[in-house]
């Protein structure tokens, strides 16, 4: 068993991080790719908030999620519809594919995957493409939850999956994503939990030959919400797509820390998150850690990450990191800004006879709707504009 003060196998070098954890041998992790991993909760030990990947979140906000202490299993209520072409069991630790990818990294993680002895799997056949997507309803009943899911597109399928979160809970969260050859999967990950709910979330995912996959995470409600999404672009033409969306009030506290890895040649990624955020204390943290292997020639690959801080009190923190190995690529390249209304965009609008308030009201929408509009479902589409437009009423800002 690989422990938490040994790094994966990667001979990756890259910048260092002043705040990364120290091994037990003296070494600095120095890139994200080198990030120790375990099965064993007991290997990470409580994190101190010192570690590079828990220096951002409030730990006594989380504290519950940190415990390796058995909870029941009827926390989260669960409902699936979907098409009748998919595939529903639950899976065994040893079962495949659970485990075919995913490796724990932090101590939350461990925890889930050793506390869920039976891990549901949503499987697209290969060759099947669905004409609806498979929505599966989470809802929290109050309590600590942990769960672990896996989700398959098989050879050449083509699908859409939908995880809701709603209700009030403590749920820690893996996600393992395979996407096999050929395949094009959309995940779409939606918290919309009540105000004192807590959720770390880690989704990791392989993306094979010629394979897609379009990630998506939709972060509107919950006291503290973390959802890490890491994606190895494995298989020669891969591609990776992943978006994110956060509407942050007071008191809440939002964070994304994304890995994409480009392992595969003629692999393309891109990557775009973007935050609203109003009322004091509200929180947003993205963290965008793009990582081009030695092998991955061809490759073309961007990220960004955009905030909005529309009052007073509100911060957003955002760090970009890029990592290249080879010089055989076709571009790679990042960015991220934060910062207020544009005046000279309200004073267009008031121009045109546009009051104040709808003039403000205009800009946000226009500036998350970019990340709205490729989720690629109606409903989901017209349900986020309309939550959007009911945090600008005042919901929250105080």
């Amino acid at each position: 068993m690989t422990t938490a003060t040994q790094a994966p196998a990667s001979d990756a070098k890259g910048h260092i991080d002043p705040a990364a954890k120290v091994t037990d041998q003296g070494v600095p992790v120095q890139t994200r790719s080198e990030r120790p991993w375990s099965f064993d909760p007991a290997d990470f030990g409580t994190p101190t908030g010192r570690e590079v990947n828990w220096k951002h979140t409030p730990l006594d906000r989380v504290a519950p999620l940190l415990a390796d202490e058995e909870a029941p299993h009827d926390v989260i209520g669960v409902e699936v519809s979907g098409p009748d072409a998919v595939e529903h069991r639950r899976l065994q630790k040893d079962e495949a594919p659970r485990g075919e990818i995913f490796r724990p990294e932090d101590v939350v993680s461990a925890i889930a995957w050793a506390q869920e002895p039976e891990a549901p799997l949503i499987r697209i056949p290969a060759n099947v493409e669905l004409d609806e997507p498979v929505i599966v309803t989470l809802t929290g009943r109050g309590g600590v939850a942990h769960a672990h899911v896996v989700i398959e597109a098989q050879a050449n399928s083509r699908g859409t999956v939908v995880l809701r979160h709603e209700g009030s809970a403590a749920q820690a969260q893996n996600v393992e994503i395979i996407v096999r050859d050929g395949a094009a999967l959309t995940v779409v990950s939606v918290q919309r939990w009540d105000d004192d709910a807590v959720h770390l979330a880690a989704h990791q995912a392989r993306v094979d030959r010629d394979a897609t996959l379009t990630h998506i995470v939709v972060s509107l409600g919950g006291g503290v919400v973390r959802v890490n999404p890491s994606v190895e672009l494995a298989g020669s033409g891969a591609q990776g797509r992943l978006y994110g969306l956060s509407f942050a009030d007071a008191g809440q506290h939002l964070e994304s820390q994304v890995y994409l890895h480009h392992k595969g040649d003629h692999t393309n990624g891109d990557v775009l998150y973007k935050s609203a955020l109003q009322g004091a204390s509200a929180r947003t943290v993205w963290i965008g850690d793009v990582l081009i292997g030695p092998d991955a020639v061809g490759t073309d690959s961007y990220e960004a990450n955009r905030n909005l801080v529309l009052t007073d009190g509100a911060r957003a923190d955002s760090i970009p990191n890029l990592e290249i190995e080879t010089g055989d690529i076709v571009g790679a390249g990042h960015a991220s800004a934060t910062g207020r209304f544009d005046d000279e965009q309200l004073f267009y609008l008031q121009a045109r006879g546009i009051d104040e308030e709808q003039a403000r009201r205009l800009v946000v929408l226009g500036f998350l709707a970019e990340i709205v509009q490729k989720i690629g479902i109606p409903s989901l589409e017209d349900e986020f504009i309309a939550a959007i437009e009911a945090e600008l009423v005042g919901e929250g800002a105080e």
